[in-house]
């Protein structure tokens, strides 16, 4: 009987690693924003408008996502997890603002109406997500900004800085 248990306990043990920290090896681990902080950093470096497209690169529990729906704005939710999905797909069945993904974000081909791009991703990673946010800036021909929390790209100068929270302003190179 006790053996029993200690296989279920190792099997649960297991499935919440690869659930929640296996996507971590490619730059998407399960690690939730505070709000408050959230909604201070949208204040103090962008104040979202009925106008903007936010898209949320790993987009976890949808925290983000709400906090950008409740300005007015459009968000969508972009997470290669599928189980953090349907729980956001759950989450904001009701709500017209917000779209949710199933996807790596760095195949992702961002909407013409992005405006903003948030992400809160591990420091390995954050350069190849910023660039990925400068070459669909230049696909779009547009400038998109970018909030990083907890870490920026090396060798590049934030717009504006709050708390942890990093403000960019991505333009297409001509």
């Amino acid at each position: 009987m006790c053996g029993t248990i200690a296989l279920i306990v190792a099997l649960v043990i297991i499935a919440i690693f690869l659930i929640f920290m296996l996507p971590g090896l490619t730059g998407a681990p399960y690690v939730p924003t505070l709000k408050k902080n959230l909604n201070a950093a949208f204040k103090k470096l962008y104040p979202m408008k009925k106008t903007d497209l936010l898209i949320d690169l790993g987009a976890g529990d949808g925290v983000v996502l709400k906090a950008a729906a409740s300005t007015g704005a459009k968000a969508i939710g972009v997470e290669i997890n599928p189980i953090l999905t349907l729980i956001m797909k759950i989450r904001f069945c009701h709500n017209k603002r917000v779209s949710v993904k199933c996807r790596n974000f760095y195949k992702y081909r961002f909407p013409k109406e992005t405006t903003v791009v948030y992400a809160f991703a591990v420091s390995l990673h954050i350069n190849k997500i910023y660039q990925k946010i400068s070459d669909e800036a230049i696909r779009l021909n547009k400038t998109i900004y970018f909030i990083s929390n907890a870490f920026g790209p090396k060798d590049k100068k934030p717009e504006k800085q709050f708390d942890s929270f990093y403000l960019y302003k991505i333009e297409p190179k001509k």
